[in-house]
């Protein structure tokens, strides 16, 4: 008599079970999801904004800076 392999055996759930447990498993990682508070919300919101500022300014520097060392360069 032949053995089953260990695969055959173990048989994947069909596709609706597959999506009904994602769905769960997407409802479980919600409920884990907490609410920041409005003060927290506003100082969040604000280091964000702090930091994209920052960024604007970097690359506003090196492209200023950059613009004018070509032109100096290639005049």
């Amino acid at each position: 008599m032949a053995k089953k392999s260990i695969s055959a055996q173990a048989k994947k759930p069909n596709v609706f079970m597959r999506i009904g447990m994602f769905i769960k498993q997407i409802v479980d990682e919600m409920r884990k999801v907490v609410t920041p508070t409005s003060k927290e919300l506003f100082f969040w919101a604000l280091a964000v904004l702090v930091f994209v500022l920052f960024l604007m300014a970097i690359v506003t520097g090196m492209d200023l800076g950059l613009g004018k060392l070509m032109l100096w360069m290639f005049g």
